[in-house]
């Protein structure tokens, strides 16, 4: 089994729309572990952990994110995995 980090930075409407709630719940149901976070300039940060096919589920997910979110763009950097996380939270 291959575990893989990926960093994501989700840019748009994505502050106060529960995308941070739904992530969790997003990469909890796909086995993933890391955490969500908002972060100032309005964007969601997530770090995630896990084999690539959910992390590749994870990456689509977010660029539609829940219901009232619009999504602009979504960055992703690979990088290695620490296997440091036990589970997958919304962190501040």
């Amino acid at each position: 089994m291959t575990i893989n980090r990926w960093h994501l930075l989700v840019s748009g409407k994505v502050q106060g729309v529960y995308y941070r709630a739904s992530t969790e719940q997003k990469a909890r149901e796909l086995g993933l572990t890391g955490w969500v976070r908002n972060l100032p300039d309005g964007r969601v940060e997530i770090m995630a952990e896990g084999e690539p096919l959910q992390l590749k589920a994870l990456h689509e997910w977010c660029h539609e994110g829940p219901e009232r979110a619009v999504v602009d763009e979504v960055a992703t950097q690979e990088l290695p995995a620490t296997q440091e996380f036990a589970d997958f939270r919304t962190t501040h």
